[in-house]
């Protein structure tokens, strides 16, 4: 699962109308604790395109294949202090929870950190799927391309920027 940058304030509105609908949390003005989360979630955005530009940079360096992404990148967010691909989520629930906690916009919080967690999870969880389906639909446009080729990763990019673009992300 992905967040992407389109889908953060949907995530925030939701995540906030769920809270205080089922009053675990208590606001009086919601908008300022949507754009505390907006802030949060965008935070990590900035973060984790840092780490994919420096595990890019590592790869360069050392001559490794691209094959090798994902290993560095998990490594250089590790160093950064974040989590991302399948920790993504936990990551984010994480930062948000603790800001839910220490916001001078949120009144009162009523429930336990696991209790937000679990009502917050659902709404990211819809909105980050959108991953997956993104990469069924590149892969199905790839099917002439050989995986893990540098012609793979260039079409890989330029048609997934297409289906985004399309789908409004």
């Amino acid at each position: 699962m992905r967040l992407y940058s389109g889908k953060v304030s949907a995530i925030a509105t939701e995540v906030v109308r769920a809270l205080l609908t089922s009053k675990d949390i208590e606001a009086e003005h919601p908008k300022e604790v949507e754009a505390d989360i907006t802030a949060v979630l965008n935070q990590y955005l900035v973060d984790e395109r840092e780490v994919n530009d420096r595990a890019k940079e590592v790869l360069e360096r050392t001559g490794k294949p691209q094959t090798e992404f994902n290993r560095v990148r998990s490594l250089v967010a590790e160093e950064k202090g974040i989590k991302v691909g399948d920790d993504a989520l936990d990551h984010l629930l994480d930062q948000v929870v603790e800001m839910l906690m220490h916001s001078g916009n949120v009144d009162e919080v009523y429930v336990e950190d696991i209790e937000l967690r679990r009502k917050m999870a659902v709404v990211f969880k819809k909105h980050m799927a959108a991953d997956s389906a993104l990469d069924a639909d590149v892969r199905a446009q790839l099917k002439h391309v050989r995986e893990g080729t540098r012609e793979w990763e260039i079409e890989h990019a330029r048609v997934l920027e297409q289906v985004k673009r399309r789908k409004g992300l």
